[in-house]
């Protein structure tokens, strides 16, 4: 078969990566050969994958855990334009994993028919190669404004025949004026696709919630497939740092007698944040995200993510006053850590003519390094050590060590032996994402920050692994979906497409 859905929400944070990942493990637990897909995305936060000619190419992280979720390797084609924003204006245009231009909102028109044109036939190749593509839409499908030019939502369900299904967000209110309104503002060919609804993140009694379904498929005579409940471990591979609240997922009891805070300052344009998740999984460890200088004072280790835009977010941390703080908790002697470009921060100088285009700026002078920007991006997955501990990870990046003191120790090294990164007393930084899912290393780095801030009571956990953590939320998303969905409904669509027959709901768009 050449099955497909697209997977549609009301907002942005509906839960569509979330929805796409369960039905996705679902059917592969199904013995279905499923592959996700979602044409184009837009966020900093990528995963490395290595394609046919063996060069690093990214993809949006959620992607790569949905590719997960059907026991498959990450492919370019998962997410074949990934749109990484710069500022408010502009964003980086990753085209099969290659960094290849600037959108704006002024030559988007221009780029948009090659996006498009590739985003399609990445699908096409997908479906000749899987029995099912279960894709992922972006925001809503009922942004009217941006309909002419949309290849991400339904313009993407019509040209390839999909049914789709609309993920509302229940928790923040008003679900079913926005399940309504996004079917009636769609033209009658788009409504035609629209099979049904998903109500994500409910908490409550469902009783209480029936006679809103029954009234919404009275108006608008599309079914509600299931309620999904609200679960506080879905938390992992979050698709934007927005996703995040104030705390890291659910904070385990230390193995210990003491706590350990991390407080990680969350950046205007914040890359891979999901770096931190890791450290979140650690029982007794505390992972918070901040813009506030007051609270980096009480914290046993503070992280400096990575960042889309180094020179103007190390800016903003001057301007907010973080960067003050930063400087007062690694005088104190206590631990901070920089990953990518809150490394590059950490540095004596950053020459950047490439990414912000501001020349030679000042860093925070905590680390003996030069920082020079590139043309061309560094996209590579990496494997190394750290203290006899094997260490995994990635790097995405323009910038690089292009002076330091001599012998500045490592952070970490290179399979080859050459370092990475640097070390100087309780200061740290690397430009390898995901080093700490490696268990090992992420223990001996733990213990040694409490050792640093004083918290001798902290200890370690021997047996957690972070890659069963990420199994289990797989595991329990396919859960959820079979518990909660009517699946026999789900596969109907998959296996035969839009029903027939869909009623039309006014007001609608004018035809398309």
């Amino acid at each position: 078969m050449s099955g497909g859905l697209l997977v549609a929400g009301t907002t942005s944070d509906a839960g569509k990566s979330v929805v796409t990942a369960g039905i996705c493990r679902w059917l592969h637990r199904r013995g279905v050969k499923v592959a996700p897909f979602k044409a184009q995305n837009m966020s900093n936060n990528s995963a490395v994958v290595v394609g046919a000619d063996g060069r690093g190419g990214e993809i949006g992280r959620a992607q790569a855990m949905q590719a997960a979720a059907c026991g498959l390797a990450p492919d370019l084609r998962f997410n074949p334009v990934l749109l990484k924003p710069g500022s408010d204006l502009s964003s980086q245009v990753v085209l099969l994993g290659e960094a290849v231009d600037t959108v704006t909102a002024g030559n988007f028109r221009s780029l948009r028919p090659r996006l498009a044109a590739t985003a399609f036939a990445a699908l096409a190749e997908l479906r000749s190669a899987y029995d099912v593509v279960v894709c992922e839409g972006a925001g809503s499908p009922a942004e009217i404004n941006l309909r002419d030019h949309d290849y991400v939502n339904l313009g993407l369900a019509r040209h390839a025949g999909l049914p789709t299904v609309v993920v509302g967000d229940i928790d923040r209110g008003g679900v079913f004026a926005s399940m309504f309104g996004t079917v009636a503002l769609l033209d009658p060919a788009d409504q035609a696709l629209v099979a049904g609804f998903v109500i994500n993140k409910f908490r409550g009694d469902l009783g209480l919630l029936r006679p809103g379904l029954d009234m919404l498929c009275q108006v608008t005579g599309r079914p509600t497939y299931g309620v999904l409940p609200w679960h506080l471990d879905l938390w992992l591979d979050a698709e934007d740092s927005l996703a995040y609240g104030r705390v890291l997922g659910r904070p385990a009891a230390p193995r210990g007698t003491e706590w350990l805070d991390v407080a990680v300052v969350r950046l205007p344009r914040i890359s891979n944040a999901t770096d931190v998740e890791a450290l979140a999984t650690e029982p007794g460890v505390r992972v918070r995200l901040t813009v506030e200088p007051a609270e980096l004072a009480a914290a046993d280790l503070v992280v400096l993510p990575g960042t889309k835009s180094t020179v103007a977010d190390l800016a903003w941390l001057r301007e907010t006053g973080l960067a003050d703080a930063v400087r007062a908790h690694a005088a104190a002697g206590r631990p901070l850590l920089g990953i990518c470009g809150g490394f590059q921060m950490l540095g004596r100088v950053i020459h950047d003519p490439v990414e912000s285009g501001r020349g030679s700026v000042p860093g925070l002078g905590l680390l003996p390094v030069e920082i020079t920007f590139d043309p061309r991006k560094t996209v590579r997955q990496v494997v190394g050590s750290a203290d006899g501990e094997p260490v995994c990870g990635y790097e995405i990046h323009h910038g690089y060590v292009s002076a330091a003191d001599p012998g500045l120790p490592p952070l970490l090294k290179h399979a080859d032996g050459t370092g990475e990164g640097a070390r100087l007393g309780a200061v740290h930084g690397t430009h390898w994402h995901g080093a700490f899912e490696s268990d090992g290393f992420r223990r001996r780095f733990l213990t040694g920050v409490a050792r640093a801030a004083g918290r001798h009571g902290f200890r370690v956990a021997p047996d957690v692994s972070f890659a069963a953590a990420r199994e289990r939320t797989l595991d329990l998303l396919g859960d959820l979906v079979e518990e909660h969905l009517d699946t026999d409904a789900l596969w109907r669509l998959i296996e035969s497409g839009p029903p027939a027959g869909l009623p039309f709901v006014p007001p609608g768009a004018p035809a398309g």
